[in-house]
């Protein structure tokens, strides 16, 4: 790569991160007053030709990725690095920067996704493969990344330790996993085209499945 073709390369970089400005907050809105538009949005996205999707919008995952790093910022600025970094007992060893932390939380946010969408491809009789799961998965990170800041805030709030904050955590705790369950069966309802009943049963395992992945994966590290 000559030295013209380097500065071109920053030149879009640079571009692509500025604008993460703009697009951050028009994405974020747009998730929270309309979730599921957002997800039908994602699916009809994942049609297009690569470099003409989410166009006015973050793509899916670098929209929970950006989740995770702006809550992770504000619970170092506010409580500190989190005990597993300095943590070197069992696989906890292998955080040993914020870096780390960061790419396992995304790991542990991204099961709500990947078991949703195996949910979803699973009960319309489909084999699970990389074409079937991609964009269910990618719409489910547009509310799995507002599940995350609301989860992420709520623990920042109890490690606070006054008992203002822990109720205040515990109740954002609660909100948020309610809200992302209704979302859920309100999504299986639309593309099972089944019961809400039957919609709620899926949701209810789908996500008592990601829960319990992400307890038994974040206790290996604890």
């Amino acid at each position: 790569m000559n030295f013209f073709n380097l500065l071109q390369s920053l030149d879009e970089l640079l571009y692509e991160v500025m604008s993460w400005l703009v697009f951050y907050p028009v994405t974020l809105w747009r998730v929270l007053v309309h979730p599921l538009k957002m997800m039908d949005y994602s699916d009809v996205e994942q049609g297009d030709v690569s470099d003409q999707q989410y166009t006015d919008t973050l793509s899916p995952p670098l929209f929970l990725l950006l989740s995770l790093i702006i809550v992770h910022a504000a619970e170092i600025a506010l409580v500190g690095n989190d005990a597993v970094v300095a943590s070197k007992v069992g696989l906890s060893a292998l955080v040993s920067t914020n870096t780390d932390l960061i790419l396992l939380r995304i790991v542990l946010y991204s099961l709500f996704p990947v078991m949703m969408a195996t949910r979803l491809v699973r009960a319309r009789g489909l084999q699970v493969d990389r074409a079937t799961l991609r964009a269910p998965f990618y719409s489910q990170c547009y509310v799995a990344a507002v599940l995350a800041m609301m989860l992420g805030t709520a623990v920042i709030l109890v490690k606070q330790g006054h008992d203002w904050a822990v109720l205040a955590g515990g109740a954002l705790a609660l909100f948020g996993l309610l809200w992302f369950g209704f979302l859920q069966t309100a999504w299986f309802n639309q593309h099972l085209q089944c019961g809400r009943l039957r919609a709620f049963g899926h949701a209810s395992r789908a996500m008592v499945e990601s829960l319990a992945a992400m307890f038994i994966l974040s206790s290996l590290f604890s």
